[in-house]
């Protein structure tokens, strides 16, 4: 059942700095950078120098303070790290007076720049660099008043839906519909680091557009590219998936990013799906296939020895065989008791004209 605010609501295509994404446009793929820059200014302009190369469309950074997490918060098991949430948080967070530098880098490379605001001095710092869509992250769906703020800016909105319900996904499309904004995207989301493919539900993508009318695609945290491209055979309209410069550097998020060179394999993966999916259309051969593979690959009907002008064809008489410009094998039986008007070769293609 479609939500009562989607459809007639929400754009079901719109625009992120001039590139289209949803109706019908090529997947928008977001080179989610995130901590892996190791608080290096080098490594993060790096990062953004290897998602323009790979042909991304963003690239994305997150911006957070440890003051995200209450000092009392347990720590997490999968992290192996014996700081607190709040201690790593401030250990890795992006220094926020580089956002207007990296932005302008990303500028100067024809990549979108944009990042995660976890609070609102984020949105506000980011809106003054004039990113050109905001995201929000699984965890932070609930968080309605932050919602409303980035919305506020009036730029495109990200919402990445991991562990969320329909009704707090109706509630967060609710909250940036309050703005007046209605450009908004959904992603699915399985919110563990790496998630398991079995836990992805890919299908969910499609009960996401029908239920709420608006694009839909993936932030994915398995490993390798094969989940992101199959996304995208199902229909994703936006992909985002982490990336590190190298998985063995020190962070919590480089082990389950993928390095450059399988992140340019994703996105030629991505646009070969693309370029797979074709009409749905049955139509015979393609332009390609008809030049040789139509005309010399398939079978027709082949003399198997000498039939001289005037003799009545008999079934032993002719065989199949490649090429297949001649008569289709469905029609051998046709020919059996017809007379040849010409002489016809042994191995000779056999043709109406000839019969």
């Amino acid at each position: 059942m479609s939500s009562d605010l989607a459809s007639e609501r929400f754009e079901t295509s719109f625009a992120i700095d001039g590139r289209r994404v949803g109706g019908g446009a090529p997947a928008y793929v977001i080179a989610e950078a995130g901590a892996n820059h190791n608080r290096d200014l080098g490594i993060a302009k790096e990062l953004i120098e290897v998602a323009a190369a790979t042909g991304a469309d963003a690239v994305k950074f997150q911006t957070y303070t440890g003051a995200l997490y209450s000092s009392k918060t347990p720590q997490f098991t999968y992290l192996k790290d014996e700081r607190s949430p709040k201690e790593l948080l401030d250990a890795i967070a992006l220094p926020r007076e580089w956002q207007p530098e990296l932005a302008e880098h990303a500028r100067g490379l024809g990549i979108a720049f944009f990042s995660t605001p976890f609070d609102h001095e984020a949105v506000e710092s980011l809106a003054a660099v004039g990113v050109p869509a905001m995201k929000i992250a699984s965890f932070e769906i609930v968080d309605l008043p932050l919602i409303e703020a980035a919305a506020s800016v009036g730029v495109p909105m990200i919402l990445s839906t991991g562990m969320a319900t329909y009704g707090e996904i109706d509630d967060a499309l609710r909250a940036v519909r309050s703005t007046g904004n209605c450009q908004v995207a959904l992603l699915r989301c399985a919110s563990l680091y790496p998630a398991p493919a079995e836990i992805m539900n890919l299908r969910s993508m499609a009960t996401l557009r029908e239920a709420f009318g608006v694009p839909v695609g993936l932030s994915d945290h398995t490993e390798g590219i094969a989940v992101p491209t199959g996304a995208v055979a199902l229909g994703a309209e936006l992909i985002e998936k982490h990336f590190t410069l190298d998985r063995s550097m020190t962070g919590p998020d480089h082990a389950f990013a993928i390095e450059p060179d399988e992140l340019k394999a994703l996105v030629t993966a991505i646009r070969d799906v693309e370029a797979a999916l074709g009409t749905g259309r049955l139509e015979g051969p393609s332009e390609a296939e008809a030049v040789e593979m139509y005309p010399l690959a398939r079978s027709s009907v082949v003399a198997a020895t000498d039939i001289p002008a005037g003799t009545t064809i008999t079934r032993n008489m002719i065989t199949v065989k490649r090429p297949g410009y001649g008569v289709m094998p469905k029609h051998i039986d046709v020919i059996v008791g017809r007379l040849a008007r010409v002489d016809i070769e042994a191995d000779e293609v056999i043709t109406w004209d000839k019969i």
